[in-house]
This record gives C-alpha cells, structure tokens and sequence, in this order.
C-alpha cells in the first residue's frame, strides 16, 4: 500500500512545500515562453475546431498565425463572455456550435449553478477531469493535506459542478473519499463522527453552518477527527479573514479555500501563506483589465480577470471574461512565481452597484462585516432603486449570544465601519437568528429587487 500511495505524489513528494517545485518556481521569462507556445497551440485548436471561434476570428480580421507575442494575444484575440455561450446552447444544446472535440470524447457534463435561471453546461473530456484536479492538488498539498488523508464531502454530487473537480484532484493525490452526497446536516455531522475523516471538502458557509448545527446537537467539531478544510464556490478564509477564523476555531482544524471558475478550471489554488491565491499556470493564462476603459492593468491596481484555459479542450476558453476584480502581483514570500491575486476575488463587475455615487461592490462589505464582533456569518444585500439611483441594505443575523438590546448598537457599529471605509453610508438591519435562508452550495448573498430591466447577471 505505501508503494501504491507513493507512486501518485508529484515531483519531489513528501518533505516539499511544493507538490511540483519545478513548475510552481518557474521563472517568470520561461513561463511567459511557455504561454505563448501553449496560447497559439490552443488557437489553432479553437479555430480548426469549433464554428463559434472562427466567426470570432473572422470578424476581428485575425487567424491563430498572426499571434506572435502576448501582447497580440491580449490585443488582438477577441474577448468572449459566458452570455454569448449560454446563448449558443440555448439555440442548439447541449453545447451550440463550441464544442471542440467529438461527442464521443466527452466524459463528464456538469453545469453552472444557474442563478439567473439559465445554467451553463460545461463539457469535459478525461483529460481535461485529469488538468482540473491537478489544480486541485497544488492546494490541498500547500496547506498540509497528503496522500493518507481522507477526504469528507459535504456534497450532494447533483449536476452542479460544484466540487465534481475537487474529486478528481483527490483521486491525483491518492486520498481516501467519502461521500456526504444526500445527507441532511445532522446526517453529515454524524458521518463525520462515524467514519473520522481527516478533511472536510465544503462551501465555506455550509463548513459553518455543520458546525452550527452540531453545537445545537451537543458536538464539539473542533474535538472531531478533522484536521483541514477545504473551500470554494464563494469568498471564503483567503477572502474573508474573519470566516477563517471563525471556521478554524469551530473546527479545531486549519482552513484552506482555492479560487475556481467551472467552466476554465479550478484555477487559483490557496497561497500557503493565506493571503490569497496563485493562478495555476500550467492549466491558465490570465491578465487583468480595466473593465471601463479596456486598457490593461499593472500589478498592484485593480481590474477584471480575463482568462485562457488549457485544461478544458472541450469547450476552449480564450480570453473569456470572468468578470472577478482581482488586484495581482508576480512574486511572493512562499517562492512559488506564479501570479498572485491579493485576497483572492475583491469583487464582481456584476455585482456592483453605484450608491449616491460611489461603487460599492459585495466582498467590500463581507470584508467588513466578517471582522465585527456580534455579526454572523449569516447575512444579505438587499438591492433596490428608487429616484435613479441604486441602494443597498444589509440584513444581517447577530450572532446567537448577542441579546437583543445589542442588536442596534452592532448594526450602527457596522454601518459606521462600512461608511469609514467605503465613503458611503448603508442601511445595516439585524433579522432574527436563524431567519435568513440556508445552503449547502453557493451562498445567494445578494437579493435583487431592482426592476428587472436593472439588474445584472448575479452568477458567474
């Protein structure tokens, strides 16, 4: 058995911070050769093979030869959206005129969660479920978790793309699974106690939530076999400081959380330093825009992520807007070279919104109410609009210790926060606790009630 375990780790293996030193150390000139080998690669590919990026080529004026340097790729290969693929399958599914490879090499279909009632439908070869759990493993190795682990899913295994990668990068890493798929809470909390697992896989929230609902039953999770969590699927302990702390005092365990786009890949393993995350780049080629003036972004400012992926040669992505704001960096103090987003996703070009003429986006406010002593996890932003303008309201749960005569002073200490920080002033409401909805998945933190002709698209 220790031979079969060994024989999956990657180079160098136990002893190194690093799951692949080579490839995660790669100076920033042979990693830039190698996008640009790797980019053209996928051009032709894109091209030669699927009807929708020859009509993109075509009427940009290029073909997949006049690519001769990153900066071509970046100026001239057209930005494609996640709209225009929906728009495709709705027309011919399950996949328009995108796919790049025969039906028959298709071996896995998963969708997006969906939340403006139309998911994407993603289509994955048996390659490309390999690539995607690769991803997985830089960040499950970074964080401590090894091959004699055994990894809990609080998962329901449904469509839903949701953490289908994360079990690929399990079986990469030779980790023991099981599968939470179709308990309720109490059931997951129960399996936990039954079966010791080591790692809890899970949305960051519903990690709370199991821990919530296990303190109602009487269990001290931070007493239980797990040693590590793992999240995604919304901001989580890279993100949310506050979260972390919170999930690794509930849990007695250390919180790891990797950046992920369902149909690019699972992207952006945690930096073991806890920061932020690291664009995988052997799976993702990505730059940054400025989404109102187009131009391209310099490390250290702000601006939207804009990916190619190699790990989906099904459905290519090439330059697809992610529509994530990131602020980037090329170096860290952990050694790995690959491009760093600080504090993973710092918010959404769709989810802003302008109040009394300030952008406000939705992680701004979570990084502010994840560090206020009496809020829980458990809250909302309310969207309205009235008189041309847009407003937003936070609803938030206090924490169940907190009396109800606390409640005003916690909602004005989180509104004066919000207004220090982001110049604008907020209506902060504390709802009763155990008031607000619970998920297992994505958290839907944001509540639409702006005309419909206002609203943007609320899913990635």
């Amino acid at each position: 058995m220790a031979l079969m375990k060994s024989s999956v780790l990657g180079p160098e293996a136990a002893g190194s911070p690093f799951w692949n030193r080579r490839t995660e150390t790669m100076p920033r000139a042979q990693l830039d050769a190698l996008h640009l080998q790797r980019l053209q690669a996928l051009a032709h590919h894109a091209y030669d093979h699927t009807a929708f990026y020859r009509r993109k080529f075509d009427a940009a004026g290029i073909k997949p030869s006049d690519i001769h340097s990153l900066d071509d790729w970046k100026r001239k290969v057209p930005l494609t959206d996640k709209s225009e693929f929906i728009q495709l399958q709705q027309e011919r599914p399950p996949y328009g005129d995108t796919l790049a490879l025969p039906p028959e090499f298709v071996a896995h279909h998963c969708e997006t969660s969906g939340t403006t009632g139309i998911p994407l439908a993603i289509p994955y070869s048996m390659l490309d479920t390999v690539r995607y759990g690769e991803s997985w493993v830089y960040g499950f190795w970074g964080l401590g978790i090894r091959p004699s682990d055994t990894m809990y899913f609080a998962f329901s295994w449904g469509n839903f793309a949701g953490f289908w990668s994360a079990y690929w990068g399990a079986r990469r890493l030779g980790c023991r699974v099981i599968s939470g798929g179709g308990l309720d809470t109490k059931g997951h909390i129960q399996a936990i106690q039954r079966m010791k697992p080591t790692v809890l896989i899970s949305t960051p929230t519903f990690a709370l939530r199991i821990a919530a609902v296990a303190a109602e039953m009487g269990v001290d999770l931070s007493q239980s076999s797990i040693k590590y969590t793992y999240h995604a699927g919304e901001p989580g302990p890279t993100a949310l400081p506050g979260m972390r702390e919170q999930i690794e005092k509930a849990w007695g365990a250390k919180a790891g959380e990797l950046l992920g786009i369902a149909e690019v890949d699972a992207m952006a393993p945690g930096c073991p330093l806890g920061d932020g995350v690291h664009v995988n780049e052997m799976n993702v080629f990505s730059w940054s825009l400025d989404p109102d003036t187009n131009r391209e972004t310099a490390p250290g400012e702000m601006g939207e992520n804009i990916v190619s992926g190699y790990a989906n040669t099904a459905q290519p992505l090439l330059n697809y807007r992610t529509h994530d704001i990131v602020r980037r960096r090329d170096s860290c103090a952990c050694g790995r070279t690959w491009v760093k987003f600080e504090g993973a996703v710092l918010g959404r070009t769709d989810f802003m919104v302008t109040v009394r003429g300030t952008n406000v986006y939705q992680t701004a406010v979570e990084n502010i109410l994840s560090q206020i002593e009496g809020v829980s996890m458990h809250y909302e932003l309310v969207l309205t609009h009235s008189d041309g303008n847009d407003a937003m309201t936070v609803r938030f749960e206090p924490e169940p210790s907190m009396a109800p005569e606390q409640w005003p002073r916690i909602a004005a200490d989180a509104s004066d926060r919000i207004h220090k920080a982001l110049h604008v002033r907020l209506e902060v409401v504390p709802v009763a606790p155990q008031s607000l909805p619970r998920f297992e998945l994505k958290t839907k933190r944001i509540v639409d009630q702006r005309p419909k002709e206002l609203r943007r698209a609320l899913d990635r």
